[in-house]
């Protein structure tokens, strides 16, 4: 069962690990990633870690739960903004036309965690749990839509798997080409396809 948000209350040791996990990542990437330079980053000792985390895989787990976290507490509303507006403000936080360098080694690393999920039951368990989340909220927009009577009376759970299916595209082909022009092009054309096949005209 997936909620708006996780119910988890993130302590401020964990935040400061999450927040070193995240600067290591920056710094080195997944494939140079380790205990030691996390802690690094945190300034304590690898045993510092090992006290909340039993391992660098158990720790990446909770680095996707508190990414997931920060996501939704940046693009969750509390309403006061239109359905198309707030489905627009989502669409910009997922895919924006442009990443400042740092979003981008983020977003090049978490692509390199999902592939994890390929072989490893933990991180895929994971991975569907932000997918079902994102589409959820999603779906949730579009309903508000329909029932206040901006959005036509469409399948909001098609129309929401179908836009996270273009976002999670260009997310992959950000992180694993340099094909710097498509993510503008995809925008326009789901843009299109929402004025198309979503919006009352």
């Amino acid at each position: 069962m997936t909620t708006d948000s996780s119910e988890r209350e993130w302590s401020t040791s964990e935040e400061r690990i999450m927040e070193a996990t995240h600067r290591a990542l920056l710094r080195y990437g997944y494939a140079q990633l380790s205990i030691s330079r996390i802690a690094s980053e945190l300034d304590q000792s690898k045993a510092s870690l090992y006290y909340h985390y039993d391992s660098k895989e158990d720790l990446l787990l909770s680095f996707l739960e508190y990414v997931t976290d920060q996501l939704e507490s940046n693009i969750y509303t509390n309403n006061d903004e239109g359905p198309s507006q707030e489905l627009e403000q989502f669409i910009e936080t997922l895919l924006p036309f442009r990443l400042g360098d740092d979003e981008s080694q983020l977003r090049a690393a978490m692509v390199e965690l999902r592939s994890q999920a390929v072989m490893d039951e933990k991180f895929r368990k994971q991975f569907t749990e932000i997918d079902n989340r994102i589409v959820d909220h999603l779906e949730r927009i579009i309903n508000r839509g329909i029932d206040e009577g901006e959005f036509r009376n469409v399948d909001s759970t098609r129309v929401a798997e179908h836009i996270f299916a273009t976002i999670s595209g260009v997310m992959y082909n950000r992180a694993t080409t340099n094909r710097e022009n498509a993510p503008a092009a995809v925008r326009v054309a789901l843009s299109s396809y929402l004025n198309t096949d979503l919006m009352k005209r």
